[in-house]
């Protein structure tokens, strides 16, 4: 046995030297010996004499060395089962199902006060179950909590191949040889620094009044002052009780900055000042209402400043009256359940239009596109686009991929008609034709990227302009140059015909493309009940001077019997949720445009008393399309939102990407309990 063991490494080197000593002795006395015979001789004695003592030294002191090697070793483990037991901190070894096999003092008097045998590890740390311990990976960490105290845990995998050859009080699967090693680093203390230095940061922020000029008009000349004076006061309280700051940047605009530790406070009563400056009243017949923009940046506070311009930019785009919270992580929103006032004043549709016109005039072709499943609204605001640009000699096309039973006469009748070209319409596929250098895109009625017809044709064109009537979200269509988005606005062909009074002067506007616009405003207004203010009136009165035909268009849109009959069916299939929600589903409808009719009947639900909303969810194409309607109570917007959706205070839709009708109507259930428990409803 003893002869089978050998020395290996840098110890077998230098044990070994004193023989290698003895070759270059040989070596020297054969040289001396061909010098001189007799030295020689003498050295050679020597040599012999050194050569005896080194092997007699070698394989005597041999064993005593490897006993002296195995002694060192014993008590270097000893010392090291010594060091890792009195560890200072909690240390443990698990088998892979979380057993707890061996454990330093430490652990033991933190976690268990009695024995470890036969215990799983989330018995002590509920955090640790076999479902967090690393898998295919190594090292994992993760920051767990008992009771009081949170710990940094870090998890390694320590391999033991060959355990099972060697091991005789149990074994262990050959795929499962392996440990795993629990370290934890107790982290209270960090974390409750870290803390208070990310609640010391400021949050950069502004407070715009979004209607100033029309409620100092609503109050007379000498109660002006004193009203902004209130609303200030309303203003610098609110902010002062958060021991925060407010500077009046002009006559309606804010600058402000808070901790981080009271911005929680602020969501926590969900910005409670837009309805404390709303109560504020001493004879103006309209409330002023706040935009309120906040950003946040762990880099620097310039970054938290830029947040707070681009989160106040999209409250103004969404309509105002609510706050907009930006970070790093994405985009959040509180308030805007009132519908905006519409300004009277058609300044921002000149500014607009003149814009517009410069756009298209250095460009040679215009193409517009709607949103996916093209409504009337869409159809007839791309249409008066497309007049726009032929009157201002460029080549136009409208994108246009699904034709729906409420699009298709009007479709029908510029496709037949001669005097317009044969690639008036355009498909998705058909698109890199007709792009080039000189292309410029007009997107309508939609202003997100994944609603649009073609998503492909905005980063084909480099020049993008949006027009909408839908509240912004936080997906935008980048990179457009001129972005007009009015959420106050009844639809887009109420801005679109704003807008062509001015880009043109006598635009030609056909009777037939009127009648496309005048129906696109009748549609989304539900025949001018719903979203209608005075310049929706001086719209279609313009396009009724442009030669409208209400009678048309009032029988463009019957239904016939199939579609009638399935409004009236998914109208009688309707259940009440929470004696104020009328809630529907149509599926497997033989019809071609479900959708149209699901929103036609979500209109036909708000007839119905004490009705406060309408959601209808249909089946089609794959999908489940939600129209959500509302007329004054509720905002179904928001409620959209929540389930990937948009659109305005009263009209709104989503759409899920399956055809799971109990899992969508779950979806639904489960939104509108949470904002009614929130009190966002």
């Amino acid at each position: 046995m003893k002869q089978n063991v050998k020395l290996k490494g840098q110890l077998r080197l230098y044990i070994q030297w004193p023989a290698i000593m003895t070759l270059l002795l040989i070596a020297m006395d054969i040289w001396i010996f061909k010098t001189d015979r007799r030295a020689g001789v003498i050295m050679a004695a020597f040599v012999a004499v050194y050569a005896v003592i080194v092997f007699i030294l070698y394989f005597y002191n041999k064993s005593l060395i490897l006993a002296d090697l195995v002694e060192f070793a014993a008590q270097y483990g000893v010392v090291q089962n010594t060091l890792l037991k009195e560890l200072a901190v909690p240390y443990a070894i698990t088998l892979e199902d979380g057993k707890i096999m061996w454990a330093n003092d430490v652990f033991l008097e933190e976690f268990s006060k009695s024995s470890i045998k036969d215990v799983y590890m989330k018995e002590f740390i509920p955090d640790l179950r076999k479902g967090n311990f690393p898998n295919d990976e190594n090292k994992k960490v993760l920051e767990v909590k008992v009771g009081e105290r949170c710990y940094r845990a870090e998890l390694r995998r320590v391999s033991v191949e060959g355990f099972v050859e060697t091991e005789q009080l149990f074994k262990l699967p050959h795929d499962k040889e392996y440990f795993i090693s629990v370290y934890l680093t107790d982290v209270t203390e960090l974390n409750a620094v870290i803390r208070e230095n990310e609640d010391q940061r400021l949050v950069a922020g502004l407070i715009y009044i979004d209607n100033y000029e029309e409620v100092m008009e609503s109050v007379e000349e000498v109660r002006q002052s004193l009203l902004l004076a209130l609303i200030d006061r309303k203003i610098n309280q609110y902010i002062a009780d958060m021991n925060g700051i407010a500077k009046k940047l002009e006559k309606d605009k804010y600058f402000i900055a808070i901790r981080k530790e009271y911005f929680k406070k602020i969501v926590e009563d969900k910005f409670s000042l837009l309805d404390e400056v709303k109560s504020v009243s001493i004879g103006n017949t309209m409330p002023a209402t706040l935009s309120i923009g906040l950003g946040m940046s762990k880099d620097t506070y310039a970054q938290s400043y830029n947040y707070a311009r681009v989160a106040i930019d999209l409250a103004l785009a969404r309509g105002g009256d609510q706050a907009v919270i930006k970070d790093k992580e994405g985009i959040s929103y509180y308030g805007g359940k009132r519908e905006q006032t519409s300004k009277n004043t058609r300044v921002k549709a000149r500014v607009k239009a003149e814009a517009l016109r410069e756009f298209i005039a250095v460009k040679d072709k215009v193409i517009v596109m709607g949103h996916k499943i093209t409504d009337v609204d869409s159809f007839g605001a791309a249409m008066g686009i497309y007049r726009a640009a032929v009157d201002l000699k460029k080549k136009a096309h409208i994108v246009i991929n699904d034709i729906t039973t409420s699009v298709r006469p009007l479709y029908e009748v510029f496709r037949n008609n001669p005097k317009y070209p044969e690639d008036l319409f355009i498909t998705s596929e058909e698109i890199r034709y007709y792009v080039d250098e000189n292309t410029m895109a007009v997107v309508v009625d939609t202003n997100k990227p994944e609603m649009t017809e073609c998503e492909e044709l905005l980063k084909l064109a480099k020049t993008i302009v949006v027009l909408d009537h839908h509240r912004q979200s936080s997906t935008v269509i980048e990179n457009a140059v001129l972005s007009y988005i009015e959420p106050y606005a009844s639809s887009a062909c109420e801005m679109v015909a704003e807008v062509l009074q001015y880009i043109v002067d006598d635009i030609n506007l056909t009777p037939m493309e009127a009648n496309s616009m005048y129906a696109g405003i009748m549609i989304d207004t539900n025949n001018f009940m719903n979203r209608t203010g005075v310049r929706t009136f001086e719209a279609a009165a313009f396009l009724r001077r442009c030669g409208t035909d209400i009678t048309y268009v009032r029988k463009l849109f019957r239904d016939d019997m199939e579609a009638y009959q399935a409004k009236a069916e998914i109208i009688g299939g309707a259940q009440i949720y929470r004696q104020e929600f009328a809630i529907a589903t149509c599926e497997n409808a033989v019809i071609q445009s479900p959708t149209i009719i699901g929103a036609q009947a979500a209109n036909e639900l708000l007839n119905i008393a004490n009705i406060k909303a309408s959601f209808v969810l249909t089946t089609y194409n794959g999908k489940i399309y939600i129209s959500a309607r509302a007329i004054d109570e509720v905002n179904v917007q928001v409620i959209m939102e929540r389930l990937g959706g948009g659109g305005h205070i009263n009209i709104a839709g989503a759409q899920f990407g399956h055809t799971d009708m109990g899992r969508a109507l779950y979806d639904l259930h489960t939104v509108i309990d949470d904002m009614i428990g929130q009190g966002d409803l």
